[in-house]
């Protein structure tokens, strides 16, 4: 019986680690209608990167478009100081985000917080939307009497499909129907194939984001094309595939004793040779029994979904309105 090898590959929602399988494992050639921009400063490393054509999009698996990625292993440390700074830095790149991409100061933004409030590694979105600063009630009810410097914003919560026995699409395009926001920003928890990037990476990207995808999931997004304005999409890598993981040991292995004076062979017998097809066939050998591939999360996990989705939270109520402090602004909730 052939084997369906393609639930097994390896499979991240991150455009800094597509890129970096099309270029190999090490690999550093440019490609071809791919930009990138990477700044580092005190333990946090910036990378901006743009899909500008077809083959660019087609050579990573990724959408046209544009990727900001913030990257923090000093994340797992909680250190509070380093979590204000990553805050200050993602409202300035969010805010310039906002701009690149022609969303305004005045433009109306609907927060949707995507994922299961009952599961720690998915409840990002909802964490987020609790400690967002939310004013479109006071622009309906008293517009004249909202000070300066702060942004028509709404939030939303919608659940998961298990739960609801809605889409979530179908809920944010209903509200997105009536309340008609200029922007939506849609916060959603990811997979890495990179245990380093698990916990301490942010994504900013301007293609809107598919529900579940982190797991594996492919259903109806919320895109600009399915919800008819622009779609923000963050989302930080919470778990990561038991399948990635053996993967990257292998291939790890494979280079490490490939340097080791020309012993690869010896050392790593028929291993030297497999191809990533035999790899992914041991993979779903071992897994077999189960059906399916396993989703691994960090133990510390429900600690670190309440720092970072306090970190996003308070990037984002400083990146929307001028009014408030970075410093400040991670204290409201509903």
């Amino acid at each position: 019986m052939e084997l369906d090898l393609r639930l097994y590959s390896a499979r991240t929602d991150l455009a800094i680690e597509s890129k970096e399988l099309a270029q190999g494992f090490g690999g550093n050639q440019p490609i071809p209608g791919v930009d990138e921009q990477v700044e580092e400063s005190e333990g946090i490393k910036v990378t901006r990167l743009g899909v500008r054509s077809e083959e660019g999009a087609q050579r990573i698996g990724r959408t046209i478009g544009n990727y900001v990625t913030l990257e923090v292993p000093g994340l797992r440390g909680g250190d509070s100081g380093l979590q204000e700074k990553v805050s200050e830095v993602f409202a300035r790149e969010f805010e310039a985000f906002m701009k690149r991409i022609g969303i305004g100061q005045g433009a109306s933004v609907l927060i949707v917080g995507l994922g299961n409030w009952n599961v720690t590694p998915d409840s990002l979105g909802p964490l987020v939307v609790e400690n967002a600063l939310i004013t479109r009630q006071f622009y309906e009810l008293m517009p004249d009497q909202v000070s300066p410097g702060y942004r028509n914003v709404s939030a939303i919560a919608p659940g998961v499909l298990g739960l609801t026995g809605i889409e979530s699409s179908e809920i944010v395009q209903g509200i997105v129907d009536r309340t008609k926001p200029d922007a939506i920003i849609a916060i959603d928890a990811l997979a890495s194939r990179s245990l380093e990037r698990v916990n301490t990476t942010i994504q900013i990207a301007d293609i809107g984001i598919h529900p579940g995808s982190g797991i594996g999931n492919k259903r109806r997004g919320l895109t600009k094309e399915v919800l008819g304005v622009p779609c923000i999409a963050i989302g930080v890598p919470t778990v990561c595939y038991a399948s990635t993981i053996v993967g990257n040991v292998l291939e790890m292995m494979k280079n490490h004793f490939g340097g080791a004076e020309g012993r690869s062979k010896q050392i790593m017998g028929l291993l030297d040779s497999i191809t990533e097809q035999e790899r992914l066939a041991l993979v779903k050998e071992v897994l077999e029994p189960l059906g399916h591939d396993l989703i691994v999360t960090p133990k510390e996990i429900d600690e670190f979904i309440e720092d970072i989705a306090n970190v996003v939270a308070t990037g984002l109520n400083a990146a929307l309105h001028e009014a408030v402090d970075p410093g400040n602004a991670g204290a409201y909730t509903h």
